[in-house]
């Protein structure tokens, strides 16, 4: 059973590491915010994880199909893609004053950040509808302790990489001044806005 295990959470920290390091909003996002406060990454994981936790119970009790389906991913992907866009449409109107006028644009807050760009995304839906439906069913079959033990170490992946990145993008604006701030401040509400529509444009293609 401990081999077993042991195993499985080697894999399933592997295949988490994978799915978080795939660029995607809340990546900008965490980028973005990091400008700002070095340990944005934290909060944003939290809110992550306040979307996550619960939907990995909802996926167990058969939620799965729902999550999959066409017409409710493409529900999810037209608010999700309306708030990126929102959201990035914001983050460039703070970009307004010069960079030698005071601090770097507000992005918002971060815990209500990871909220909003982890349940408006529908390919992390997608994914947890499949690739995270058949992680947690063997999880399951080791028992209760596996699946909990899954369910932090994915979480702290989330966690590890984003506060990484908050961290490294602070301290480079720290480096470099004010204009890195607005250089990486418009990359990551630029990206944002590229990602709101794409997610618009395969809703809509998909309805």
């Amino acid at each position: 059973m401990a081999d077993s295990l042991g195993t499985f959470l080697v894999e399933a920290a592997v295949i988490s590491f994978s799915g978080v390091l795939a660029p995607g909003p809340v990546t900008a996002a965490t980028l973005a915010a990091g400008v700002r406060k070095p340990h944005a990454g934290a909060w944003i994981a939290i809110g992550h994880g306040i979307v996550e936790f619960p939907l990995m119970g909802l996926i167990m009790a058969g939620a799965g199909t729902v999550l999959a389906s066409q017409g409710f991913r493409s529900g999810v992907g037209l608010a999700g893609g309306a708030a990126l866009l929102a959201m990035a449409g914001l983050m460039l109107y703070g970009l307004r004053r010069p960079a030698s006028q005071g601090a770097p644009p507000r992005t918002g807050r971060p815990v209500l950040t990871g909220i909003v760009l982890t349940g408006g995304n529908p390919y992390f839906l997608l994914w947890w509808a499949t690739v995270g439906l058949a992680l947690s069913t063997r999880g399951m079959s080791l028992g209760v302790l596996a699946f909990g033990l899954f369910a932090v170490m994915h979480w702290l992946c989330d966690l590890v990489w984003l506060e990484a990145l908050s961290l490294a993008s602070n301290k480079g604006v720290g480096l470099l001044g004010p204009k890195t701030q607005r250089v990486i401040a418009i990359a990551c509400s630029s990206a944002m806005g590229i990602f709101g529509l794409l997610f618009l444009r395969d809703a809509i293609k998909s309805l």
